[in-house]
């Protein structure tokens, strides 16, 4: 498991989430063998993430667990279909410059609800069409194929990301951050880098 993540690199975060998913894929999770007491204990002075995650708010992707990290490893931002807006740039921006994480990774996943909804163009209630338009770009991208929609949107978001924040475009100058896009299947449990 992690403890000071100064010292990590981002390759080094990156290949930690990885291990994470892996231990999660194949039912070999570590992280939640750890007293949760203990972990709170280490946790109340403040916190050390080695990694930001934007993930969608789909209850079925529990990002912790499906890294196998706890407590105090992953500093995690979550809307219906992982789009940037001003708000969550600026959470991210928090994590990689206040907490020093050294990655950052937008996370897609199959069976999307926001992108099937925005894909389909159907009337909903309230505000969810306020999603729609972050989302649009992609599925423009995508040929009618709902996968294609999910990863040309994380793509699109981590290349966002860091066009749109220029103190995470200099941190990654620097060697000091990696914003990735990644696609975590329902059914294998696994994440998959995207390029």
């Amino acid at each position: 498991m992690i403890g000071d993540q100064t010292n990590l690199t981002p390759d080094d975060a990156l290949r930690h989430l990885m291990k994470g998913n892996e231990r999660f894929a194949s039912d070999q999770i570590a992280a939640l063998g750890k007293s949760l007491n203990i972990l709170r204990q280490h946790s109340v002075d403040g916190q050390q993430p080695f990694a930001c995650v934007l993930a969608c708010a789909d209850s079925r992707v529990p990002v912790e667990l499906i890294f196998d990290q706890t407590i105090g490893h992953l500093f995690v931002a979550r809307v219906a279909g992982n789009f940037l807006t001003p708000e969550i740039i600026g959470t991210l921006e928090y994590g990689a410059v206040i907490l020093g994480t050294k990655v950052v990774m937008v996370l897609g996943h199959s069976s999307c609800g926001a992108v099937t909804a925005t894909m389909n163009g159907d009337p909903v209630p309230g505000q969810i069409s306020s999603l729609f338009s972050y989302i649009r770009p992609a599925v423009a991208k995508a040929n009618g194929d709902i996968q294609t929609a999910v990863k040309e949107n994380a793509k699109m978001q981590a290349a966002l990301l860091a066009e749109s924040s220029p103190v995470l475009a200099e941190r990654i100058k620097e060697g000091k951050l990696k914003i990735v896009a990644g696609y975590y299947d329902l059914g294998s449990g696994k994440v998959s880098l995207l390029d």
